[in-house]
């Protein structure tokens, strides 16, 4: 019988996978080889690490797939959000990375997650708007 704390909390896993993700990302936006099969050995070794059993070739290249679709789409959102704020596409994955990791601390029941204020990816508070789209004043 295993100790429940010999195992990690699914919120744990979500965090790591989150990061994985936010990696694959900047991989992608650092356009370097070796960053980018450095991100593709750790979705690998992330999933290899996750699952309680071996997954089916099938199987394993669809979670593959799905972790490097999210970091694709992180990287086109970040792009667009980095572009959009005036920020560098670093700053906006570092804030994403930052969420992640918020996020598992409120799951561990610390309510300020760490005192630390919530933030939008990047450090970016949501735009105000009114009911025609346009930014208020």
């Amino acid at each position: 019988m295993t100790d429940e704390h010999d195992s990690p909390r699914p919120e744990d896993d979500a965090a790591r996978l989150g990061l994985v993700v936010v990696g694959e990302a900047a991989a992608l936006h650092s356009g370097d080889d070796a960053a980018l099969d450095a991100s593709e050995q750790n979705i690998i070794d992330t999933i290899d690490d996750l699952v309680d059993e071996p997954l089916t070739d099938r199987q394993e290249q669809v979670v593959q797939r799905l972790a490097s679709a999210g970091g694709t789409l992180t990287a086109g959102l970040s792009g667009a959000l980095a572009a959009r704020s005036g920020r560098s596409v670093d700053d906006v994955l570092e804030g994403a990375a930052r969420s992640v990791l918020w996020q598992q601390r409120l799951a561990d029941g610390d309510g300020d997650a760490g005192g630390q204020q919530r933030e939008d990816a990047g450090g970016q508070q949501r735009d105000r708007r009114d009911d025609d789209g346009r930014d208020e004043d």
